[in-house]
């Protein structure tokens, strides 16, 4: 449970042998510790954190102004003192190095943690939400109980739902700019061109079933299509107005495609699966490559797209655009 004690939260190991005081942050909803509590929740000396750290920063792999931040806090001396903490990014990014059991934990724990704060106390933050669109953020919330609660358990897919709405919030005026045509992804814009045909399509799925049946994954009805569902599809993500694709750049034509496989049902069995593949193999035709994303949150991002209501399609579109566009928003 969050602390009575707005800004904390206490954390403690399974095994009973350390106790943190966490920063949480509900407006950043992350939590935040600093280079003593890092040693001491991974059981590591300071300066094999700090070196880390180090690779973390010069590798690019996280942008450290984004991550780092500074808070005063009162010492054990009394005097108050301004000390640098890292975000859950970075405490990740370690934990993953360091390969600890115990980073696994804090990982399950803060996700708790958070998502008591997203499904559970977001109320307390109304006003702030509603300078930025409370109705509809408020609707990704429902959407994402709805998928937890039928899910059954806040398992690696539950904790992967979690991130995407988390992630979703917290890009929601980047996602707004998307709305007012404000967002170029000029890094991925395309010329009019088709790459991905019904032929390719359906040539790749055959693959992919055989893949499955020998594997014991997939019956015979996977991948048989409903009439002409998938050419229909195509057709609907591709259509052009003046030679110019009417969904202009690659990543909403993907996402459109994800989409309409799962709500559509072209297919007779597999549509999750074969939905998951497509959004794949449509951007790989592009020379895309989402490294970013997890079999987690693939799974995840096809379970509240099949759960969604089709009256919120333009949330669901919105998340699943922020989810494989986490690296290229400008």
């Amino acid at each position: 449970m969050i602390s009575s004690q707005q800004d904390f939260v206490n954390f403690s190991s399974s095994d009973n042998l350390i106790s943190l005081s966490v920063h949480l942050d509900t407006q950043a909803e992350t939590v935040w510790l600093n280079l003593n509590q890092l040693s001491e929740l991974f059981d590591r000396d300071k300066s094999v954190i700090s070196r880390h750290l180090k690779k973390i920063f010069e590798t690019a792999e996280l942008e450290k102004d984004s991550v780092v931040a500074f808070f005063a806090t009162t010492a054990a001396d009394g005097k108050t003192y301004t000390v640098e903490y890292f975000n859950l990014d970075v405490i990740l990014s370690v934990g993953y190095r360091v390969n600890s059991k115990r980073g696994m934990e804090f990982r399950r724990w803060a996700s708790s943690i958070l998502k008591e704060y997203l499904i559970k106390g977001y109320a307390i933050n109304q006003e702030r939400l509603s300078t930025i669109g409370m109705q509809e953020i408020s609707r990704s919330l429902d959407i994402l109980k709805h998928s937890l609660l039928t899910h059954g358990s806040m398992d690696d897919i539950g904790h992967a739902a979690l991130d995407i709405i988390r992630s979703y919030s917290k890009s929601w005026l980047l996602l707004n700019a998307f709305d007012e045509n404000r967002l170029s992804y000029q890094s991925k814009m395309q010329p009019y061109e088709i790459k991905f045909t019904t032929e390719f399509c359906l040539t790749n799925i055959a693959q992919l079933k055989q893949e499955l049946i020998d594997q014991k994954e997939a019956s015979s009805l996977f991948g048989i299509q409903r009439e002409h569902g998938l050419d229909q599809i195509l057709g609907s993500i591709h259509q052009t107005f003046s030679d110019q694709f009417l969904y202009p750049s690659v990543y909403e034509r993907a996402a459109h495609l994800f989409y309409f496989t799962l709500k559509d049902h072209p297919f007779v069995d597999g549509n999750k699966r074969i939905g998951s593949f497509l959004l794949l193999l449509y951007l790989a035709a592009y020379n895309i490559q989402l490294f970013h994303i997890t079999n987690e949150s693939l799974v995840a991002l096809a379970l509240l797209v099949a759960q969604s209501n089709p009256n919120d399609k333009d949330i669901i579109i919105k998340l699943i655009l922020n989810l494989i566009t986490k690296d290229e928003l400008c």
